[in-house]
């Protein structure tokens, strides 16, 4: 079952990539002159992706308004379509400020889910227009029929995008498993022997055992973080040092500080993995993780 499933959502990808490719350029092209709305839609204050939370609302009140057609009071569902609705709304908004960001198969994907969530929304849309114009809201067989099928829709939808967060990993931490670590590892950098001949301002691509690195140095300061970024997996050692002493990830712009790697602008909603540097023993330089 799960295979076929994949499959007949797969199949969809020859009409939703260039619809998604096509719908991406109008909505990062709203979304960028508005920056701190959208680092607000993404969950940049929350620390966590707002739109996954915000799913919840809608598709639990029309599970509720469809049992309430079924075995509730005549017109006892009105409120709970209504209230979904609304919440429909705000998801759809949050989701966009995501989708705005979101690159690869993840965008391809996302646009499935999307268009489902839109076409089932219209169907439950259309359900309580019926409700609004009948006597005390009393819904018909049409009615109740609409509000069956959009919801229906609606949690295919949100499987779709379920896959797009567990399964291609859009909006989740790319550090979710480094815990913050106790022991010195030697720090691997090439041919610079001494960190404080490096360019000012200027990222530089090291490793630490198995993890690559970035570290940029502000006057005697020596700063490092990890070289991924926990957003989508930019290349930090790619990025620009801003003026507010960030490191700006050259992918989609989000800033961590370089001090202790403090998310400072999204459409990341993690802080970056920062490393302490030291001198070791005999020469060279060590690092450590940073305890968040």
């Amino acid at each position: 079952m799960a295979r076929f499933l994949a499959r007949l959502v797969a199949a969809n990808d020859r009409w939703a990539k260039p619809f998604g490719d096509f719908n991406h350029r109008w909505v990062a092209a709203l979304f960028r002159p508005i920056r701190p709305i959208k680092d607000f839609l993404n969950g940049t204050w929350l620390g966590h992706p707002v739109h996954p939370a915000a799913t919840d609302i809608p598709i639990g009140a029309f599970v509720v308004a469809v049992v309430l057609d079924l075995i509730g009071p005549p017109g006892s569902a009105f409120w709970p379509v209504v209230v979904g609705l609304l919440a429909a709304l705000a998801s759809a908004v949050t989701g966009l400020a995501d989708y705005s960001d979101t690159d690869g198969v993840a965008r391809t994907r996302a646009t499935t889910h999307a268009t489902i969530m839109v076409v089932g929304s219209t169907l439950i849309l259309i359900s309580l227009v019926s409700r609004i114009v009948a006597v005390d809201h009393v819904a018909d067989g049409l009615a109740v029929a609409l509000l069956l099928a959009g919801t229906i829709m609606l949690t295919a939808g949100a499987s779709i995008g379920g896959d797009v967060v567990f399964v291609l990993g859009n909006m989740v931490s790319r550090h979710a498993f480094r815990g913050a670590g106790t022991k010195w590892i030697k720090l691997d950098t090439g041919d610079v022997a001494d960190l404080a001949t490096l360019p000012e301002a200027t990222p530089t691509k090291v490793r630490a055992g198995i993890n690559d690195l970035v570290i940029v140095r502000i006057g005697d300061a020596i700063h490092a973080m990890h070289a991924v970024c926990a957003h989508a997996g930019g290349p930090m050692a790619e990025g620009t040092v801003t003026p507010d002493g960030c490191l700006e990830c050259p992918w989609h712009g989000s800033r961590f500080r370089l001090s202790d790697g403090a998310l400072r602008r999204g459409p990341a909603v993690y802080d970056q993995p920062a490393y302490e540097v030291r001198p070791a023993d005999g020469g060279g330089y060590e690092v450590r993780r940073a305890a968040p």
